[in-house]
């Protein structure tokens, strides 16, 4: 049975990931930095519910310890969609929040959980993006959620040359506006955005790797 470990899971996009995976037979365990939400939304999606705060290194150590087998990582935690801030004034201590969440917390829970992704023979790791990151298109505004983003599109990048031979498929995905607690009304059904993620996280073996999507489509970087 595939392994698949969800973070920030227990609302939005991760919650419905975890339940559409949960529908392909996958093993979910579902992360959430609070135990009893956690609880709560494995309870309504078939999930295994896993206390996991990605700022947390005692947190990702002790998971990983945990875990005995993975096949599908999805790091989908993120915080602060910073529409008040402009690049030209922002607080860099919200700056600096956002990348501990949005970048350095993929990056420590990948990095802990590389050797049991290695084990698996169908490795999959989707770092959960937005269009916002495209330096294509790229704008003004939401300057903290933009740069951690960024960053973690370098780290998908990064990570899918380092693990392309091991069999690791590593893609971002920007779910679109979804009408989400950050994205707020107006957006498409959460079920949608989160069909994109699982498209990544189910790969066949000849699948993309280092790629940025939508709905299973390239977007520019």
């Amino acid at each position: 049975m595939t392994v698949s470990l969800v973070t920030g899971a227990n609302r939005g996009i991760g919650r419905d990931v975890c339940a559409q995976l949960a529908a392909r037979g996958h093993r979910v365990l579902l992360g959430a930095r609070s135990a009893e939400a956690a609880e709560r939304a494995a309870a309504e999606t078939g999930a295994t519910p896993v206390r996991l705060d990605v700022t947390s290194a005692a947190d990702v150590e002790r998971v990983a310890a945990e875990i005995g087998e993975l096949d599908v990582l999805v790091n989908n935690a993120a915080i602060t969609y910073d529409t008040w801030q402009r690049a030209s004034s922002a607080d860099l201590s919200v700056v600096r929040a956002a990348a501990e969440t949005n970048l350095y917390g993929p990056w420590r829970l990948t990095q802990a959980l590389l050797p049991v992704l290695r084990r698996s023979r169908h490795g999959r790791i989707v770092n959960v993006s937005s269009e916002a990151a495209s330096l294509t298109n790229m704008g003004g505004g939401t300057p903290a959620y933009t740069a951690s983003k960024v960053a973690l599109n370098a780290l998908t990048c990064m990570l899918a040359a380092e693990l392309r031979a091991d069999g690791i498929l590593v893609n971002a995905v920007c779910p679109g506006w979804v009408a989400t607690d950050m994205g707020g009304p107006g957006g498409r059904p959460v079920a949608e955005g989160a069909a994109g993620v699982v498209w990544a996280a189910t790969l066949p073996d000849d699948g993309p790797t280092g790629g940025f999507f939508r709905d299973g489509r390239p977007l520019p970087w």
